[in-house]
């Protein structure tokens, strides 16, 4: 592979370096308006036989420059091309909120093109197609109006709300990602074939247990629900006891590759 080619591929995938040994990776997608930070202290907390690689998109910290992708299936068309060298080895999904919807369409965008399929899918705090989203449509409001949606609707973290010069930058990736969501439809597929894990906070308006549980009918494998202390944003509350629950999880099917 060429230079040019692995800095294309290293963009996608920030603040660690994909394993060329690993046995099992771990991708990991945020929520709307979010970026690889929200994972990049994974790598050193989850089992070391999981290589975790926190996936940036365009439009956001290391790619802030970046034209956003405010289209699904573009989006999930693009990963493929882009992380499919990484795909080389069995790999897992992890998704937070829009996240979540990501990682669900990648998963079935890979399986209708014939590509390797996750071992597992984590979808945290978002709502199984085709469950409506809860709240009213809003990327398509003015600024003023569109940032009043995101702090009444606790859609962003309020920290960010708050920096005024960090929100500017943050706008166009948050328009594109709530579009992104908003206009989604839910095309009617069969089941995955992967097992799915919901995990969801227990204060979350967005995405309650029985949204999380509505998820069971997107696969033929093995599926459970996990709630957590907290709200939609319970990442961030309760992250010990979801990584042990992810390392305890991936852990497992890595020691089944080695058997």
């Amino acid at each position: 592979m060429t230079d040019s080619n692995t800095n294309k591929l290293d963009k996608w995938i920030a603040y660690t370096k994909p394993d060329p040994n690993a046995r099992l990776r771990l991708f990991c997608f945020p929520f709307a308006g979010g970026g690889a930070s929200t994972f990049r202290h994974w790598p050193k907390k989850l089992a070391p036989e999981i290589d975790v690689c926190p996936v940036q998109l365009p439009g956001r910290e290391t790619r802030l420059m970046e034209k956003p992708i405010a289209d699904l299936s573009g989006l999930v068309q693009i990963l493929a091309e882009n992380l499919s060298p990484y795909l080389n080895v069995p790999f897992a999904f992890f998704g937070h909120s829009m996240g979540a919807l990501i990682s669900f369409e990648f998963a079935r965008y890979l399986r209708k093109n014939n590509h390797a399929q996750p071992t597992a899918l984590f979808v945290s705090a978002y709502q199984a197609p085709p469950r409506p989203n809860k709240l009213p449509p809003i990327h398509h409001l003015e600024e003023a109006e569109f940032v009043a949606g995101l702090r009444r609707f606790k859609y962003t973290p309020e920290l960010v709300l708050q920096n005024s010069e960090l929100l500017e930058l943050l706008l166009p990736a948050l328009r594109a990602d709530f579009s992104l969501y908003e206009r989604y439809e839910n095309p009617v597929e069969e089941p995955l074939s992967c097992r799915i894990a919901a995990i969801g906070g227990l204060h979350d308006e967005l995405a309650d247990k029985e949204d999380l549980e509505a998820w069971r009918a997107h696969t033929k494998g093995s599926f459970s629900v996990q709630i957590f202390p907290g709200d939609h944003f319970y990442l961030n509350e309760a992250q010990e006891p979801i990584l042990r629950l992810v390392s305890e999880e991936l852990a497992m099917q890595a020691s089944g590759l080695n058997a």
